[in-house]
C-alpha cells in the first residue's frame, strides 16, 4: 500500500493539466517546506526541476554554487553545479535547472541542495549592466527602478504579503458575526470630491488636451474626476445589501512629499446600514483589525515577515531587535487590551495640559479650532496612551465633510463652530492615523442644509447644465428653493429621500496598515509602483 501510494503521488505530480508526462517542476517554497523535523525531505533523492532567477553564483575550481529564487519564498534553493554548467550563469539570469534533491553534509546552513544534472538558460542577464546585485541597495535607489526592485527578496515578500492580506481580509468580512459583508465594486470615475478638499485629478480625453472643455464639450457632459473615496457609492450599495466593503484604488492630487503620502493608493472601505451608535462602529473596526491580524499571523508569509533579516533591503532594518519588536506589535494588536476611546475635546485638553504642566513642546499650539496635527497625534498615541491604539472621536463639525451626523448632545448647540460630529480617527503607534469613519447624516432636510452650508448647492442660474429635478409647476427638489440646484449630488440626496435608515462606515489606509504590519516605515516601499508628487516612473 505504501509503495502504491508513493508511486501514485509521484505520478500525479509528474502530470501537467493536459495529462501528458512532464518534469517534476516544483516551486522553491514547496521544496523547502517539505523538509521534516528530522532533517529528511519528502522529495529527497528525487529528480526535480526548478524554474527561477539566479540570485547569486559562486564559481570555484571544482564546483559552482548558485542560489535560485522564484518569488515563492525569501529563502533561495542552493544548486551545486560543475564549472561548465555555471559558465553562462550570473545574477538575474532566468534558468531552468534539473537535478537530484540531496541532503547536505552535517554542519551546512541548508539541509538539502540540488545536485544539478541539466541547466537551461532561458533569459540571460548582463552582469555588467543588471542593477540588482547581491549587495546593499538603498530604498531611494530601488524606488528609481520599481519594475526591477520586486526581484529583491524583501520586496517580493511584501508583494506576497499583500496578496495574503487581501485573501484573509475577504474571509474576515465574510465570517463576521454580524452576518457577513458583501464585497462590492465602486466606480473610479466620479462626479464629486467626497472629502471636500478639492485635491482631485480631472478626467480629460487625450484629444481634448489643450482645448477648453467648456467650448468643445465634456466627454461625460460635465467634469468628472478620479475617485478620492468610494464611500458615497457604498452608501447606495448598503441601502439594499446591508453591510458592504470594497478595496479600491483612490487618487489624491496632494502635493505632499512625505513617506506617508501617495497620489494613488488603496483604501479599504466599509458601510453598514442600520448603524446608530458610534461606539458600535469603533467596535467593528477594532474587531476587524484584530481578526485580520490573527488570521495572518500563522500564515507562512506572515512568519517570513516576522523572522526575515532585512539587512540591505528596501524599507528593512538590521538585526533581530526589530523583528522582536515587530512580533510584539502583532501580539499587541491580537491580544492587547481594548483600545482606548477619547473625544477630540478631551484630547485637546490633554495636549494643553501637557504643554502647561509636563513641558511638552509643539510647533503648533493645540487648540480646539486648530485641529490635530501629526505631532499632536504622535503625542496622544505614544505618550498619553503609552503606545497603544486609540480612537479619537467627535471632531468639530467645521473641520469635517458635510455627510457626517452630529454627535449625541451636539444637535442643540446653537453655534456651528462649537458643534461636533459622530466620527473617529484611529491612531496607531508610529504611523498615527490609519483609519477614519463616521455615522452618516441620514435625514433629508439635514443633509440638504449641510450641503448648503458647505457651498455644494448652486444657484440655478449659475449652473443649469446639471439639472435638478423640476416639476411642471416649478416646484423644486424637497427642502430646496426653486433657484437652488443639487447638481451632481442629487443622487446622493435621493438615498435619503426614499427609504433611508441610520448608517455609518469607515475607511482604512490599506497600504499604510500593511506597512505597519510589515515594519516598513515608508508607504513608498510598501506599494510596488508608487505614485507621488513628481514621480510616476513606469
Amino acid at each position: 500500500m505504501q509503495t502504491w501510494r508513493r508511486t501514485f503521488a509521484t505520478s500525479i505530480a509528474r502530470l501537467d493539466h493536459s495529462g501528458k508526462a512532464a518534469g517534476h517542476v516544483l516551486r522553491c517554497a514547496q521544496l523547502l517546506q517539505a523538509t521534516r523535523q528530522d532533517g529528511t525531505s519528502s522529495f529527497q533523492d528525487q529528480e526535480i526541476r526548478v524554474q527561477g532567477f539566479i540570485r547569486s553564483v559562486r564559481k570555484q575550481k571544482r564546483f559552482a554554487f548558485a542560489e535560485i529564487s522564484d518569488g515563492s519564498t525569501v529563502k533561495p534553493v542552493q544548486a551545486i553545479l560543475t564549472p561548465g554548467q555555471a559558465t553562462d550563469l550570473s545574477t538575474g539570469t532566468a534558468v531552468e535547472i534539473s537535478g537530484l534533491w540531496k541532503a547536505c553534509p552535517p554542519g551546512k546552513e541548508q539541509t538539502h541542495e540540488l545536485q544539478t544534472t541539466d541547466v537551461t538558460v532561458v533569459g540571460a542577464a548582463d552582469p555588467e549592466t543588471y542593477p540588482i546585485q547581491k549587495k546593499y541597495h538603498s530604498p531611494e535607489f530601488l524606488r528609481q527602478i520599481p519594475h526591477l526592485r520586486l526581484r529583491t527578496p524583501f520586496n517580493s515578500l511584501l508583494a506576497r504579503f499583500r496578496s495574503e492580506c487581501s485573501y484573509q481580509l475577504g474571509n474576515a468580512f465574510r465570517d463576521h458575526r454580524a452576518g457577513g459583508f458583501t464585497q462590492v465594486h465602486a466606480p473610479l470615475i466620479t462626479s464629486s470630491d467626497c472629502e471636500g478638499a478639492g485635491e482631485t485629478f480631472t478626467i480629460l480625453p487625450r484629444e481634448s488636451m489643450g482645448t477648453d472643455p467648456e467650448v468643445s464639450g465634456h466627454f461625460f457632459r460635465t467634469p468628472k474626476y478620479l475617485t478620492v473615496s468610494s464611500q458615497l457609492h457604498l452608501e447606495a450599495y448598503a441601502a439594499e445589501l446591508g453591510s458592504v466593503w470594497a478595496l479600491t484604488p483612490v487618487f489624491r492630487a496632494e502635493k505632499s512629499d512625505t513617506p506617508r503620502h501617495l497620489s494613488e493608493f488603496y483604501m479599504l472601505e466599509a458601510e453598514v446600514n442600520f448603524m446608530r451608535d458610534l461606539g458600535a462602529l469603533t467596535d467593528l473596526v477594532e474587531d476587524l483589525i484584530r481578526d485580520l491580524t490573527r488570521r495572518l499571523y500563522d500564515t507562512p508569509v506572515a512568519q517570513e515577515i516576522l523572522s526575515t533579516k532585512r539587512t540591505g533591503e528596501s524599507g528593512g532594518q538590521e538585526g533581530s531587535t526589530q523583528g522582536d519588536a515587530l512580533r510584539q506589535r502583532w501580539l499587541g494588536l491580537m491580544e492587547g487590551p481594548r483600545w482606548r476611546r477619547i473625544t477630540y475635546t478631551e484630547a485637546i485638553k490633554m495636549l494643553q495640559h501637557a504643554v502647561e504642566h509636563d513641558g511638552a513642546v509643539f510647533e503648533y499650539a493645540p487648540s480646539w479650532t486648530g485641529g490635530l496635527q501629526l505631532e499632536h497625534e504622535k503625542y496622544i498615541v505614544e505618550t498619553i496612551c503609552r503606545n497603544q491604539p486609540v480612537f479619537v472621536t467627535d471632531y468639530p463639525a467645521a473641520v469635517k465633510p458635510f455627510y457626517m451626523l452630529p454627535s449625541e448632545g451636539s444637535t442643540g448647540v446653537k453655534s456651528q463652530e462649537d458643534s461636533t460630529v459622530a466620527c473617529f480617527d484611529l491612531l496607531l503607534p508610529e504611523i498615527c492615523e490609519v483609519a477614519g469613519g463616521s455615522l452618516r447624516e441620514h435625514r433629508l432636510p439635514n443633509i440638504i442644509e449641510n450641503m448648503r452650508r458647505h457651498g455644494l448647492i448652486k444657484q440655478q442660474e449659475e449652473d443649469a447644465s446639471e439639472g435638478a429635478e423640476r416639476k411642471p409647476d416649478g416646484q423644486a427638489y424637497p427642502y430646496t428653493s426653486p433657484d437652488e440646484d443639487l447638481g451632481h449630488l442629487q443622487w446622493y440626496a435621493d438615498l435619503r429621500r426614499w427609504g433611508t435608515a441610520p448608517h455609518g462606515g469607515f475607511g482604512l489606509g490599506y497600504d499604510r496598515f500593511l506597512g505597519y504590519l510589515a515594519g516598513v516605515s515608508s508607504v513608498r516601499d510598501v506599494v510596488p509602483f508608487p505614485r507621488y508628487f513628481g514621480r510616476a516612473d513606469c
